[in-house]
């Protein structure tokens, strides 16, 4: 299996713990993402995803629908490892925001970052806690510093927040993305 294959699985497989694990009465509480369900996080990942692949020139398959948003994730999510264990796709190279680049470069940088993010974000809203490991915690932090200010144009991130003070290593990342730990 190629590396960028390796990481969606390593960032997808808590991803979906958290999201199987939700009660159905928890898709539609509010996020920290400001408008958002846990359910509108999906269809975002999902969506962002599609548009990617498809932007490249590969086949995400049909949209899934969202009215059992773990299934969705579940089918959608397989899709996306089958399409990353092909390692013509991973190589691929194009004209990306900040110039050449390769779909799995690209992929790892901003898609698996997101991946783990939102992971964050979903179990906040079911009123689950998170631990990330920290090796999640370093690519979370490298993928912040390569976007540099652009993490905080509209769409991507809020700006910082302050993190609680004597906040351990993960609330200050998570506060760097515009996220409050404390509940």
């Amino acid at each position: 299996m190629n590396t960028t294959a390796t990481r969606h699985e390593e960032a997808e497989q808590p991803l979906t713990a958290v999201i199987t694990g939700l009660d159905p009465e928890a898709w539609d509480k509010e996020s920290p993402c400001e408008g958002w369900t846990a359910r509108d996080v999906v269809a975002h990942i999902i969506d962002t995803q599609r548009e990617f692949f498809s932007g490249r020139g590969f086949d995400p398959g049909e949209r899934p629908s969202l009215g059992d948003p773990a299934s969705a994730w579940r089918e959608h999510t397989a899709r996306v490892a089958r399409l990353m264990a092909d390692d013509s796709v991973p190589a691929t190279a194009f004209e990306g925001y900040f110039g050449p680049t390769t779909v799995g470069a690209t992929f790892e940088q901003f898609y698996i970052w997101d991946l783990l993010v939102h992971r964050w974000d979903i179990a906040q809203a079911a009123g689950v806690d998170v631990t990330f490991t920290d090796t999640e915690l370093d690519r979370m932090e490298a993928g912040a510093d390569s976007f540099g200010d652009a993490i905080y144009m509209d769409g991507v991130c809020k700006p910082g927040v302050p993190a609680p003070e004597g906040a351990d290593r993960q609330a200050r990342i998570l506060a760097r993305l515009g996220r409050r730990t404390e509940r």
